[in-house]
């Protein structure tokens, strides 16, 4: 890959595609399945999602591991209540353990304080991506999912270019704004050959807990439109959940409903 790369293969003359940009895992690492949880923009609940991923596939059997790549913004260590720090050896840098025995590397486990910022230009937040890719003894994993960044910058590019992604998948809510955004990281990961294995649509409803009602607080869903015209199917549509929210926000995500999910899992297994 050249210098000035646009990551626009169609008006490129470089033979990348013969070309294995990937990096190599740690050697006491064997990960089957890498799947990228993506969004847009913030606000929409990756993180969440991610979180309950794992923790849908861990209650199923598989193990199951964590790579937050949302360095400037990582959530995944206070969403499953961890505050240790990240121990290592010759072999490598060892990941924390959820209750569950799920697996996570995020660099808050690397900072002396959890609230300290993350003031680092693109190029080293991508060569710390990296370093938990090839670095970090993750052991036997059946699926990881890699928590990313929003937006379409050096990081998602670090993470398709250098791991080796099964897919991804594309939180949204039914925001208008979210729908146009939506379409911006489906682009970018068809740009990069990397599959769009399906839509998760968050806080798509609101159930009332006396009547059963459905609300759509954030407008009307256009999720089914989006799937028809992209060809991606819908994998899940959350409500907003109270009780969810509560149980993340203090550290115990791993005592959610997973329901949701279940078909997920075992479409992702196949």
């Amino acid at each position: 890959m050249s210098e000035g790369c646009t990551h626009d293969c169609s008006s490129c003359s470089q033979n990348c595609s013969e070309r294995d940009l990937r990096i190599p895992a740690n050697e006491y690492s064997t990960v089957k399945k890498v799947i990228g949880v993506v969004s847009g923009k913030g606000g929409v609940g990756k993180s969440t999602v991610t979180s309950l991923l794992a923790v849908a596939a861990q209650t199923k059997g598989y193990q199951t591991a964590v790579l937050d790549a949302d360095v400037t913004g990582p959530s995944i260590p206070k969403a499953f209540g961890i505050h240790t720090r990240a121990e290592g050896d010759e072999q490598g840098l060892f990941p924390a353990e959820t209750k569950l025995g799920i697996r996570v590397m995020s660099v808050n486990l690397l900072l002396d304080k959890e609230d300290a910022p993350v003031v680092w230009r693109g190029p080293v937040i991508s060569g710390v991506i990296n370093q938990f890719w090839q670095e970090v003894v993750w052991g036997d994993i059946d699926f990881m999912f890699v928590d990313m960044p929003p937006g379409t910058g050096d990081v998602p590019l670090t993470v398709f270019q250098g791991l080796p992604l099964d897919g991804i998948i594309i939180v949204t809510t039914p925001q208008d704004l979210v729908t146009l955004i939506v379409k911006k990281a489906y682009n970018m990961a068809k740009l990069m050959n990397i599959p769009v294995l399906g839509f998760v649509e968050n806080m798509s409803y609101f159930e009332c807990p006396d009547c059963g009602k459905k609300h759509s607080v954030f407008g009307e869903s256009k999720i089914d439109g989006i799937s028809s015209e992209l060809g991606v199917p819908v994998l899940a549509r959350l409500p907003i959940d109270p009780k969810t929210a509560s149980l993340v926000d203090s550290g115990a995500v791993e005592l959610c409903d997973t329901k949701n999910f279940d078909a997920v899992i075992e479409r992702l297994a196949k």
